[in-house]
C-alpha cells in the first residue's frame, strides 16, 4: 500500500539531547555531549546545520541546561516521562509538541548525519505504506535516525508507561521499513572526549550539498 510522500513542511525534526552523557563526562560524570566543542561548534550546532534543511520546523529535545539549548534559536522542551528514559522518551515528547504529521529524529551527537537522510526516509515511508522508517547501513539499524508518524503517540506513551524502553521493541509490531545508505560514518556517534578529539581530525562524510537549490527542494 502506497501513501503520499511526507512533504518537508510535514515534518518535524527533532535533535535528541536528553540523555546523561555519562561517557563523555571526566570520571563518569553526566553531561550535555550536545554542547561540547566540535571543530570550533557545539556539536549540535553541526547536527543543526544539516538537520534544518531537511525539515519544516525544528526542536531540540533536553532535559538539562535548557537557556544554553535555546541559544541555538529553536525551541526546546524536556521528556515528559520522567527518569531520563532514553530516545523513546524525546520522541514521546516531540509527539506532543509537534504540529506535523511526521517526526524526524536526529541525535545531538552524530554530526555527520547524511544530507539526503529526511528525504530518503519519506519516500520509503510513502512507497512501502509504512508508519516508521529507520535508517540502515549493512545490516546495522540505526533507530535514532527515523521518520516517525506522530500518530503512534498513544501507542508510544502506552508503551513507555509498561516500563520498556528499546525502540526496536516499540517499533517491531508497526508497519517499519529500513532504508539502506552506504556511509556508515555519516551514522557515527560521539560517546567520549577522545572519540571527540580524534573524529575532529578525520575527513568529513555526508557533506551536504551546497547548492541553495539542494537545501529548499522538499523530498519527493
Amino acid at each position: 500500500m502506497t501513501r503520499p510522500v511526507p512533504e518537508r513542511s510535514a515534518i518535524t525534526g527533532i535533535v535528541l539531547a536528553g540523555g546523561l552523557g555519562r561517557r563523555m563526562g571526566a570520571d563518569g560524570g553526566n553531561v550535555d555531549k550536545g554542547l561540547r566543542t566540535f571543530r570550533g561548534r557545539p556539536m549540535v550546532a553541526h547536527v543543526i546545520e544539516r538537520l534544518t534543511p531537511q525539515v519544516g520546523t525544528l526542536s531540540i529535545n533536553a532535559n538539562r541546561q535548557p537557556d544554553a539549548w535555546r541559544a541555538f534559536g529553536v525551541p526546546v522542551f524536556p521528556d515528559v516521562v520522567e527518569g531520563f528514559a532514553g530516545p523513546l522518551a524525546g520522541l514521546h515528547a516531540a509527539m506532543l509538541h509537534a504540529r506535523t504529521p511526521w517526526i524526524a529524529t536526529a541525535p545531538c551527537d552524530s554530526p555527520f548525519l547524511p544530507a539526503d537522510l529526511v528525504g530518503r526516509l519519506a519516500r520509503a515511508v510513502a512507497q512501502a505504506g509504512a508508519q516508521v522508517a529507520v535508517a540502515r547501513t549493512g545490516d546495522q539499524p540505526h533507530p535514532v535516525f527515523a521518520l516517525v508518524e506522530r500518530s503512534l503517540q498513544a501507542h508510544l506513551e502506552a508503551f513507555l508507561v509498561s516500563g520498556r524502553r528499546r525502540i526496536d521493541a516499540w517499533y517491531a509490531p508497526l508497519r517499519v521499513v529500513e532504508v539502506a545508505f552506504d556511509d556508515e560514518a555519516a551514522f557515527r556517534n560521539i560517546n567520549t572526549a577522545e572519540e571527540l578529539e580524534r573524529w575532529a581530525r578525520e575527513p568529513d562524510p555526508g557533506m551536504p550539498d551546497p547548492s541553495p537549490a539542494a537545501a529548499q527542494d522538499p523530498p519527493r
